[in-house]
């Protein structure tokens, strides 16, 4: 289920990416625009698109968050790929992304001061 999820997720997102996708938003909300006359801007005639909006923002929050986990896991591989191959590397920042927030927070003191220096000419 997981792998067809992932397939889904990932069609929908490019389908929706582009310029075309938008062409079709703009076009349903044009017709959505052009039958208010005739069901005369009733109520019902706004939920119809308050409701088609409201479900389909709910639903691609979900894809969205796949994709961009995806791609977020796939750019930590890299990183760490990177890291591991570069000999002056610190292989102690493989999987950073796993510590917790006060660790963190020493790292990025740490290479703020090592930035700091080198901006300013100093010894790394």
């Amino acid at each position: 289920m997981q792998l067809s999820f992932n397939r889904f997720a990932k069609a929908i997102a490019r389908f929706t990416g582009r310029p075309v996708s938008f062409g079709l938003a703009m076009l349903i909300i044009a017709l959505w625009l052009v039958t208010g006359p005739v069901f005369g801007f009733s109520d019902t005639w706004q939920l119809v698109i308050n409701t088609g909006t409201t479900v389909v923002t709910f639903l691609m929050v979900f894809l969205i968050q796949n994709t961009q986990m995806r791609d977020t896991e796939a750019m930590q591989i890299k990183l760490d790929e990177l890291i591991r191959a570069t000999e002056a590397a610190s292989n102690a920042l493989l999987d950073l992304e796993e510590l917790d927030e006060a660790t963190l927070d020493r790292y990025r003191e740490t290479y703020e001061v090592l930035a700091r220096k080198s901006r300013s000419g100093g010894p790394e």
